[in-house]
């Protein structure tokens, strides 16, 4: 495994050859980190991203050994609306299908997809409000997205946890780039998602980020400014964030 690092600001970058290098190293982490907080607190919440992306990293953290799971409680970060409770492009099912169903989680907390959308949000955010976030996995999309932030609704100061918004161009195209749907025109428009400050008030986030599709994303949120036109960019302020990428997405890097 060749691991190369660098630092954006706060950020701490690792690239690897392969996407299953990076997977398996951004678990080992994880699991380290979810490890030293357990043994600090009697339980944590985790927020997990879900998207191919993610493929390589959660199998090897849902394969990891040692983790006591029933001291962990799950929640995920956005989710299209409108969408059939089993459609299989939603990020719940996604999610379960990858790791909520293979270990023993305290609890599995849903959005939802289906219903009136400030309900959904209010119910959600009634959980957030609650608790506090301890680790986050992410992703960034095409367009620097994290959660479902694009560019034209990234807030670095929202005051909301979570809340209802539109899905640009790019991040529609992702999905349909990713195969989760087979045009354009059957990407859901609309979404709830977690905002940038929800998720950057969790005491460590670990990004992870393969595939040349990602590759401007990835300099731009390394090597451009703190700016709202990459929301990804604001992982450079938070003081325990790490980026995981392949050769492929770490490309354009100087």
């Amino acid at each position: 495994m060749i691991e190369r690092k660098m630092k954006a600001g706060n950020l701490d970058v690792k690239i690897y050859d392969s996407r299953d290098e990076m997977g398996r190293a951004a678990a080992a982490d994880v699991a380290c980190c979810i490890k030293e907080k357990l043994s600090e607190k009697q339980e944590i919440y985790m927020i997990f991203a879900a998207a191919p992306s993610q493929n390589e990293f959660l199998k090897a953290l849902s394969e990891t050994e040692g983790i006591e799971w029933g001291r962990v409680h799950a929640l995920h970060m956005d989710e299209y609306l409108n969408l059939p409770a089993d459609a299989p492009q939603g990020f719940g099912n996604f999610l379960r299908n990858a790791i909520f169903s293979k270990v023993p989680f305290a609890s599995v907390n849903y959005i939802g997809s289906e219903g009136n959308p400030e309900d959904v949000c209010r119910n959600y955010d009634s959980l957030l409000k609650t608790v506090d976030i301890d680790i986050v996995c992410m992703g960034i999309g095409e367009n620097g997205h994290i959660a479902f932030n694009d560019p034209h609704v990234a807030d670095f100061n929202d005051s909301q946890r979570i809340k209802i918004v539109d899905l640009d161009i790019t991040c529609r195209m992702q999905q349909v780039h990713d195969g989760c749907f087979d045009k354009l025109e059957d990407v859901p428009q609309y979404a709830v998602t977690l905002t940038i400050p929800e998720m950057m008030s969790a005491s460590n986030i670990f990004c992870i980020v393969p595939a040349v599709t990602k590759a401007r994303a990835v300099k731009a949120t390394v090597e451009g400014p703190v700016s709202e036109s990459c929301p990804a960019s604001v992982l450079k302020t938070h003081p325990n964030a790490v980026l995981y990428a392949d050769c492929d997405s770490a490309a354009l890097l100087n």
